[in-house]
């Protein structure tokens, strides 16, 4: 067997949300992962700090991601419909996450230090926006108003993508949570 599997990361995340689904998040350890994985401890850590960063590892970018986006819209969007297309454009760093979606998602609903987690990069995300807002020119009240709206809109269609990945791409779901939203503050 070759000293580095090229594929070791995923099957490492597959054997993890299996057993995730089948005893729970709580019930399930490394050394259960790495055996059903066929791999080692120390191949798991190569990729995940812990357990649960299967779940969530490389939401660390997120934040710079999202704020980025923000920052490249078109400089004569008013700032809420930068933050949209922010939205839409960030349907490319999810592209290899749908086969796990709707899974990692009931896994993190069944547990409260999921949920907290979860939360909490939620939270780094909103921040970032924030700010990527106010450099362009929203003051501070309005940037947060926006970015907590806009991120319940990216929420929203993460959500429904996970559900039916097979459906609309991500755009499309941003797009009809967006229009979704509007219909209901139009009198």
């Amino acid at each position: 067997m070759p000293r580095w599997d090229p594929e070791a990361k995923e099957r490492l995340r597959a054997a993890a949300l299996e057993l995730f689904a089948e005893r729970g998040y709580d019930n399930a350890t490394v050394a259960q992962i790495t055996e059903r994985a066929g791999l080692t401890r120390r191949t798991f850590s190569r990729y995940f700090a812990d357990k649960r960063d299967v779940l969530f590892a490389g939401s660390e970018q997120l934040p710079d991601a999202m704020a980025d986006a923000v920052r490249r819209a078109d400089p004569a969007l008013p700032p809420f419909q930068a933050l949209l297309a922010a939205l839409v454009d960030a349907g490319d760093l999810f592209a290899g996450l749908v086969s796990h979606a709707a899974q990692r998602r009931a896994i993190i609903a069944s547990s409260p230090e999921l949920q907290e987690r979860e939360r909490t990069k939620l939270a780094a995300v909103t921040e970032a926006v924030v700010e990527a807002l106010r450099e362009r020119g929203a003051n501070e009240s309005s940037a947060k108003m926006l970015a907590q709206v806009g991120i319940t809109v990216f929420h929203t269609a993460f959500e429904r993508w996970a559900e039916h990945p097979e459906g609309a791409d991500f755009a499309a779901r941003v797009r009809e949570a967006a229009a979704e939203l509007a219909a209901h503050l139009t009198p």
